[in-house]
């Protein structure tokens, strides 16, 4: 029986380990299919996290994570989870192997994953001037143009955050008309190095090694027109990943909003006692490394007094 169940090894997965290990929990197992570090791991430079300067890479900076927590004792389990359930006070871990796991908390810090638009190259150079964190990556751009895709509030307000630090900031969408709050529309158009380019789809996003030299895109008339920019900013949503959630008869475990995030209060706790969700699964996350270490960090303490108070 794991006194916690840790699933996921990003920022906030490996955070609780280290909290819950190092504050008194003895069977902890962290659950993670892959290498542990998270989405992180892909980014080519990381220069807003606390404490670390000079160039380092996402890689990098997660790389002494795992050791460190390993170091108090915690366990890494490479298997992919399929299902949380709930059985009285006991969880139960479904993993991908057939077998289950009995555990008296859990805490879990599956993410998101950033949808992709879908245009040609984007895949090809995500990572070397295609981006979906303006916060994460346009200070590298301070001084130059950038395009971003979407038209939602999140791809108009990263659009506001960029033309601070960037000399024009090229805004992509599809319609003639935005789907953000008429506020953020007010000061998307009150902007003066902000160029709507509407009734427009990415056609491609092309580059040379050095990474995004340009952006092609297609009116609805089908006429063509490049973008020079070294810097691309696609927002067109996220998909929580939550599948580990369902239950057999395909609600969820605990509560959830319309988007599929988990509704957690200040102290990352879910409806379920014992649960706790936390990064950018959680509701109002800011998808930051730092706030996901941070979650990792309140999540753990609070399963400590949870199970100290089950048990004793």
């Amino acid at each position: 029986m794991l006194d916690c169940a840790i699933i996921g090894g990003g920022p906030a997965g490996l955070t609780a380990g280290l909290y819950t290990t190092r504050g008194g929990l003895e069977n902890v197992t962290m659950f993670e299919k892959g290498m542990p570090g998270g989405q992180i791991t892909q980014s080519s430079e990381i220069e807003n996290y606390p404490g670390v300067t000079g160039e380092i890479t996402g890689m990098d900076l997660m790389m002494p994570w795992p050791e460190q927590c390993q170091k108090f004792g915690l366990k890494h389990a490479m298997v992919e989870v399929t299902r949380i359930s709930k059985d009285g006070d006991i969880f139960k871990i479904h993993k991908g192997d057939g077998t289950t796991e009995e555990a008296h908390s859990v805490i879990i810090g599956t993410g998101s994953s950033p949808r992709r638009a879908g245009f040609a190259g984007e895949d090809e150079l995500f990572g070397k001037g295609v981006s979906t964190c303006a916060t994460c990556d346009g200070f590298f751009y301070k001084g130059k143009e950038v395009a971003v895709v979407g038209g939602g509030d999140t791809a108009l307000e990263e659009a506001l955050y960029l033309a601070k630090i960037c000399t024009k900031v090229y805004l992509i969408h599809r319609r003639d008309s935005f789907r953000a709050s008429p506020n953020t529309v007010k000061r998307i158009k009150n902007a003066q190095n902000i160029e709507l380019v509407l009734n427009s789809v990415p056609d491609e996003v092309y580059g040379d090694n050095m990474g995004v030299t340009g952006i092609r895109v297609k009116n609805n008339d089908g006429e063509l027109r490049d973008i020079e920019v070294p810097g691309v900013f696609t927002f067109v949503g996220n998909d929580v990943n939550n599948q580990t959630l369902i239950q057999e008869d395909g609600t969820f475990l605990c509560d959830m909003n319309k988007q599929g995030e988990v509704i957690v209060d200040i102290s990352m706790k879910t409806s379920i006692p014992g649960l706790y969700a936390t990064g950018d699964m959680r509701i109002a996350a800011p998808k930051q490394v730092v706030s996901a270490a941070g979650d990792g960090a309140v999540a753990a303490l609070q399963a400590i007094s949870y199970v100290d108070e089950l048990l004793n």
